[in-house]
């Protein structure tokens, strides 16, 4: 052989090593595994894709459109004017994004408030217009109008930072009636608002008005559904790959990255094995998974702004559950399946979570059962209304919510199983997770 291609291949023999040495040291350097290797890499060595079946299933959802959100502001002008109110105002937040497609990421909040303002706007004797308008730190304008807000003609209100900003907003909008704040908004912008409006009334959002962004259209219910599946999918790819002597820690890495794969934004996962998942929202201790233990797997992203939220409490096939464990686990199925057969249009929300409830009872584990059936989940993870008893809230059509009853054993066991469910337009619940299986069969089969 040439002399220079001997030199060459040499030293092309000895970076190869070079390199499989560095690697076989990362998992001591990094607490991880081979299997995170290439996303510790940045992908510049991929020694494999995981999960990356799992990238097309979300990958033709698109958001929602400019023609929804003018839709939604023209029902909250026409709710508010219904009320005899004359604005609606929100920080940026889960109903500023719903109306104004203002999110909390968008726009972090601070003590300069930056707020949405929605009044109705009288045109003729029928028809009401909904105006949109942004009051904005003056110095702050430039980047406020760079907002995406889908409406034709935003009012841009700027407060200089020597003046009141409620009192601005006032004096540039007609409010003669009364003024709801969204329900989050915090308690000085509340007052802000009372002080410069004396003589209007100021108050939380009515229920009409919270109604409208609880109750999801078709395009929404879509793109919950779709999250939702990404998520069980994710939790059943690293189901696939988990084995026994693995650390909490580790499986919540593999978690995150299957999420972020799906094609999910704030993807994690609440990890909990053995008997660290009977604290319900526990933070492990970085526990290995036993021979005998459940993994608890309570994990959410969001497509597009909506939300998932999934738990699955599964068993590795090696692993040797003990039948104790096992009863329960399929208690927590059927008190799962009775409620979502008693969650229909017209159902009182704590009859629900009575019905789940009184079934644990009978086996015994009711005591256990130490949380709420569930929450409402859209743009937000928790959301009103909630499924719990006391509640005296009407399920309507387009409501959605979780169902995740658990028995919890301190210093024992604990199993968690939760999907999210739909009234439909018949007035039925759906799973969000029906179009990929729905519930889980067994530990073994999330």
């Amino acid at each position: 052989m040439n002399p220079l291609l001997e030199l060459i291949d040499y030293h092309l023999q000895r970076i190869t090593f070079l390199l499989l040495a560095c690697i076989a040291w990362i998992p001591l350097i990094f607490g991880t595994s081979l299997f995170h290797v290439s996303g510790l890499l940045g992908g510049a060595f991929p020694l494999s894709k995981p999960f990356s079946d799992l990238a097309n299933h979300c990958k033709s959802s698109q958001p929602i459109t400019a023609e929804e959100f003018h839709e939604r502001q023209q029902r909250l002008a026409s709710t508010l004017h219904h009320l005899n109110a004359s604005a609606f105002i929100a920080e940026p937040g889960a109903s500023a994004h719903y109306f104004g497609n203002i999110s909390a990421t968008a726009w972090k909040l601070s003590e300069r408030p930056l707020l949405l303002i929605i009044t109705p706007v009288l045109v003729n004797d029928t028809q009401i217009e909904a105006k949109v308008s942004i009051l904005t730190p003056q110095f702050e304008a430039t980047r406020a109008k760079m907002l995406p807000i889908p409406h034709d003609s935003v009012e841009y209100i700027e407060w200089p930072e020597e003046r009141n900003p409620y009192e601005v907003a006032v004096s540039a909008l007609t409010i003669e009636d009364k003024a709801y704040l969204d329900e989050s908004a915090r308690l000085f912008i509340f007052n802000g608002f009372q002080k410069a409006l004396s003589n209007v009334s100021v108050a939380p959002s009515a229920p009409e008005i919270q109604e409208l962004r609880q109750r999801k259209s078709d395009t929404e219910i879509e793109l919950l559904k779709c999250a939702n599946e990404a998520t069980l999918l994710a939790i059943r790819a690293v189901h696939k790959k988990m084995t026994i002597g693995m650390k909490e820690s580790e499986a919540s890495r593999m978690m995150s990255m299957a999420l972020k794969v799906a094609g999910l934004d704030n993807g994690g996962c609440l990890t909990l094995f053995g008997e660290n998942a009977a604290l319900p929202h526990g933070s492990g201790s970085d526990r290995v998974l036993g021979q005998s233990d459940f993994a608890l797997f309570d994990c959410g992203g969001s497509l597009h702004g909506y939300v998932s939220d999934v738990t699955r409490t599964v068993a590795l096939p090696k692993t040797k559950v003990p039948s104790e464990h096992q009863a329960i686990w399929g208690d927590v199925l059927s008190a799962q399946t009775v409620a979502a057969r008693v969650a229909k249009a017209g159902a009182i929300a704590q009859d629900i979570d009575a019905s789940a409830r009184s079934f644990l009872n009978l086996t015994g584990r009711g005591a256990y059962f130490t949380h709420r059936l569930g929450h409402g989940i859209g743009l937000e993870g928790h959301e009103e209304p909630y499924i719990r008893g006391g509640s005296l809230d009407v399920i309507k059509i387009g409501h959605t919510f979780s169902n995740e009853p658990g028995i919890y054993i301190e210093g024992k066991v604990g199993v968690r199983l939760e999907d999210c469910f739909y009234i439909d337009s018949d007035g039925q619940s759906i799973f969000l997770t029906e179009g990929i299986g729905g519930q889980a069969l067994s530990p073994w089969d999330p």
